[in-house]
C-alpha cells in the first residue's frame, strides 16, 4: 500500500533540497503574488497552555494551525 522508506534518510540534506526548490521556483514570492490584497489570509494564534499539560484538543489545534496555513 505506501512505497518503503528509507530508514537512514538524511533530513538535514532534504531539508537542502527543499529549500533550493523553493529558491529555484520563487515559492515564496509567487505565494504572495498570487493572492490578491483583497483577499487577505489570517489565522490567529491562541494562546498557550499556562496551567496544565495540555490535552488531545490542544494537540489537534495545533495540528490544524499548522495545516491550514501550509494548505494555504
Amino acid at each position: 500500500m505506501f512505497n518503503a522508506v528509507d530508514p537512514k534518510v538524511s533530513f538535514p540534506e532534504m531539508e537542502e533540497r527543499i529549500l533550493d526548490f523553493w529558491k529555484k521556483n520563487a515559492i515564496f514570492s509567487r505565494s504572495i503574488d498570487e493572492r490578491p490584497e483583497d483577499n487577505l489570509f489570517v489565522f490567529y494564534e491562541g494562546p498557550p497552555t499556562a496551567n496544565a499539560r495540555p490535552g488531545i484538543h490542544h494537540v489537534l489545534a495545533r495540528v490544524f494551525k499548522d495545516l491550514i496555513p501550509r494548505y494555504k
